[in-house]
């Protein structure tokens, strides 16, 4: 399976994923053991049933480290034993409503986890390229269809997006301090911002395709919209992941200009909102509907719009699905999935289809 070039760079080098049990953890990991890497994971084990970790079969395929992120002594103790070449950290509490339920956990999870890797590369050595996801929700968002750049402030009104604003922060301290041209480390440190993702594999709550899929697959019932107007990036989760290992790669290789923050949105007219994605999908399942059932107390941003233009033109990265593909290979997955397929060989199909596009 030949991807882009990425196929024998990725073949062999030992890559440490955090978050690896997670939807984009999982698909990310079968990717690269795809590649014949040598893929470790750190992350806590999987919060739902069922789960694409374990659809996949990964954990009898790699080496697993069950553990929370904010210990550092055990993120520590994970760096020293796998001693990676290339880290790629997305292990978070991603969600934004439950951000409002804890926020402490929510803070440590997604700064001070992201601090402990850091601190952990910084004190084991050794890691050549480092690509730390974030989210597009890092910034100050104004409400407007203007798409935000790299440079543009950061921010966030609830928890979540403000803990990933401060780990943006956290991770631009420790390139200036430890990890640039002068400090004894040869780390390159990226950090990727990335929109709302669908794929087949996500039963996440809170996320609007798999609140589709758990209410029409699996109760006959209707979707609950909260805000359906709410507008957002979407894009299939094989794009940002291709950025991402596109990223590690010219990370890897010494190219210094690719340290600092990039964005990773999909086609121009992918931005849809919430209530136009769900008929979409459902147009697509042939059967179920949609009330909407509004909470008010928790913010959550209306319209929010990403600039690729830098990794289009620095990285040479672009989006390869529509909004109308994403969907379509999002429910071809889940179709089959329900339909009791070959879920390993349907994800290899869809990666085979994508890396040659």
């Amino acid at each position: 399976m030949e991807m882009s070039g990425l196929n024998s760079f990725f073949r062999g080098k030992k890559i440490l994923i955090t978050g690896h049990s997670g939807f984009k953890g999982s698909w990310l990991a079968h990717i690269l053991l795809g590649m014949g890497s040598n893929v470790a994971g750190y992350s806590l084990k999987p919060d739902t049933e069922p789960n694409l970790f374990t659809v996949l079969g990964l954990s009898g395929r790699m080496t697993n480290h069950f553990a929370d992120i904010r210990n550092y002594r055990k993120v520590l103790s994970a760096m020293k034993k796998e001693k990676p070449d290339i880290v790629i950290h997305m292990a978070a509490q991603p969600l934004v409503r439950p951000s409002y339920d804890d926020p402490v956990y929510t803070y440590e999870t997604n700064l001070m986890g992201t601090v402990n890797v850091l601190q952990a590369m910084k004190e084991v050595g050794g890691v050549k390229a480092v690509v730390m996801i974030t989210t597009d929700k890092v910034y100050e968002n104004k409400e407007t269809r203007i798409p935000y750049k790299e440079g543009d402030e950061l921010g966030g009104h609830d928890p979540y997006s403000a803990s990933k604003a401060c780990a943006e922060i956290a991770i631009r301290s420790y390139i200036r301090s430890f990890f640039s041209a002068g400090t004894k480390h040869e780390t390159l440190v990226a950090s990727a911002r990335a929109g709302n993702v669908l794929g087949g594999g996500d039963w996440s709550q809170d996320r609007i395709v798999p609140d589709v899929v758990r209410a029409i697959f699996e109760r006959n019932g209707q979707v609950v919209l909260r805000r359906p107007e709410a507008i957002r990036p979407w894009q299939h989760v094989l794009d940002p992941l291709h950025g991402y290992l596109m990223l590690a790669k010219g990370l890897y290789e010494r190219d210094e200009t690719l340290v600092g923050a990039w964005n990773f949105a999909p086609k121009e007219g992918s931005g849809m909102s919430v209530e136009e994605l769900t008929k979409k999908a459902l147009a697509r399942i042939g059967k179920g509907s949609y009330v909407v059932e509004r909470e008010g107390e928790k913010h959550e941003m209306g319209i929010l719009m990403l600039d690729a233009g830098k990794a289009r033109n620095a990285l040479g990265w672009s989006p390869r699905l529509g909004i109308d593909q994403a969907l379509d290979w999002t429910f071809e997955w889940y179709k089959a999935y329900y339909e009791k397929e070959d879920m390993v060989k349907i994800t290899d199909g869809q990666i085979e289809k994508f890396f040659k596009g």
